[in-house]
């Protein structure tokens, strides 16, 4: 295999380490006619204590009369994985297989005929591993299998089993408490909107929604994690998680978009532009949603796992920049409108409130977006729970400061308008736009 292949096999590792994902519960894969030279199973964070247990059946070779030592199954670090591919342009090995660096779990010369085997791994180095299988006969075999694995730790007292990896398992709890802060924020929500019904708009009770849906995900969140943890099987707890996750994606961005364009503060209509953003974003987020479920499901070693995983990005790339729009239109039409009306130029300065908000929607999309993935990147993988805080830290700010920014309030100081304040407003946006000049 030339040197350019295995780069390529090295970009999906890559993909592997920058997007980790949690596939540590009992996975069944099935394999069909594969030639692929490198195919990735699972990523798992072992304790001293970790166990593999690997049951393979139903093996169909194309070829059998090849070196089957030079196909099997074996765990590596994304560390150990750059000196074998080291290894390999330098002619040293010529199967990743050979290398020392790597750790056979199974290899097919083993099979002695048979079409299954079932092996116990047991690992004892605490780190993080990829379980890869390898045909360094690509160009000769096809490979036919069904893969049942199970990674996980064992309690150093009680030999309890935790299927979820070494940086996970304290997620069901962080989940957990971060649902009853939502709760309680509802709760204190729903006080503020009885003290303020008179006041309160529309978009005030969609906020509420908008918070009970991040509640109730981060509680099936939390279930689901917490069932994994303890049995390596979501048992339906996924689907929960899926639906409100969808629900919540759609509602947040659905609610930055009304925010951003003024709708039930400044009009109570959306004009066509805005309605088209909408109809952009909620399909978005569809795919989105589909996007998650069958990398989630599927795990890396289908053959279109990365390309969905480009899918999931760009939708949410595209999505994040779509809602930054109406926030833009809007503080360009009252700037454009202030030229002209006093009272549109009090609007203006009362109305900062706006440019203040696309500055935190920016740095609330870069932080979760980039910052959450890097600090992913530079974290042991026994602290990868860090990065699941600081992401729903960054949540819980972003929610706060909207709710606080926009609360129902008689005498609002931003959609006030005191016409004593007009003549200096007008001075003031003049010697703005002069130094913009």
């Amino acid at each position: 295999m030339d040197f350019s292949s295995f780069q390529f096999l090295f970009s999906i590792f890559l993909l592997l380490s920058f997007f980790p994902f949690s596939f540590s519960e009992i996975r069944f894969s099935e394999i069909r006619n594969d030639d692929r030279p490198i195919v990735p199973f699972d990523q798992f964070g072992f304790t001293h204590n970790g166990r593999l247990e690997l049951n393979v059946s139903k093996i169909s070779l194309s070829n059998s009369n090849l070196d089957l030592s030079k196909v099997g199954f074996f765990l590596c670090t994304l560390d150990s994985w750059l000196h074998v591919l080291q290894q390999l342009e330098d002619g040293e090995i010529r199967c990743a297989l050979q290398s020392d660096l790597v750790k056979s779990v199974y290899t097919f010369n083993s099979l002695n005929g048979k079409d299954s085997f079932n092996t116990l791994y047991n690992e004892t180095d605490s780190d993080q591993y990829n379980l890869v299988f390898a045909n360094c006969h690509p160009q000769q075999l096809k490979v036919t299998m069904d893969v049942n694995s199970a990674m996980y730790n064992l309690d150093g007292k009680s030999n309890v089993r935790d299927y979820l990896s070494a940086g996970s398992t304290i997620l069901p709890r962080v989940y957990f408490i971060f649902s009853l802060v939502y709760f309680t924020l509802a709760a204190v929500w729903i006080s503020v909107l009885y003290k303020k019904r008179l006041t309160a708009f529309r978009i005030h009770y969609f906020m509420l929604a908008v918070i009970f849906l991040k509640a109730v995900n981060l509680l099936c969140e939390a279930e689901d994690k917490s069932y994994i943890k303890r049995t390596g099987s979501a048992h339906g707890w996924d689907i929960l998680f899926y639906m409100f996750s969808f629900l919540k994606g759609i509602s947040l961005f659905t609610l930055i978009v009304l925010i951003g364009t003024g709708w039930s503060f400044l009009k109570p209509f959306l004009q066509d532009k805005e309605k088209k953003v909408l109809m952009i974003v909620i399909p978005l987020q569809i795919i989105a949603n589909i996007a998650q479920v069958v990398i989630d499901e599927s795990g890396p070693y289908g053959h279109d796992w990365v390309t969905w995983k480009q899918i999931f990005l760009l939708v949410d790339v595209v999505c994040c920049c779509a809602v930054l729009f109406p926030i833009v239109w809007s503080i360009k039409n009252l700037r454009e409108a202030a030229r002209t009306d006093g009272k549109a130029a009090v609007n203006l300065m009362k109305l900062t409130l706006f440019r203040h908000y696309y500055v935190v929607v920016i740095f609330y999309i870069y932080f979760t977006r980039v910052v959450v993935y890097a600090l992913v990147t530079i974290t042991s993988y026994r602290y990868s729970w860090t990065s699941v805080v600081a992401a729903e830290l960054a949540t819980l700010a972003f929610y706060v400061f909207t709710g606080y920014k926009f609360k129902p309030e008689a005498h609002n100081p931003y959609f006030v308008i005191d016409d004593e304040e007009e003549e200096a407003a007008a001075e003031a946006l003049k010697l703005e736009d002069e130094f913009e000049l």
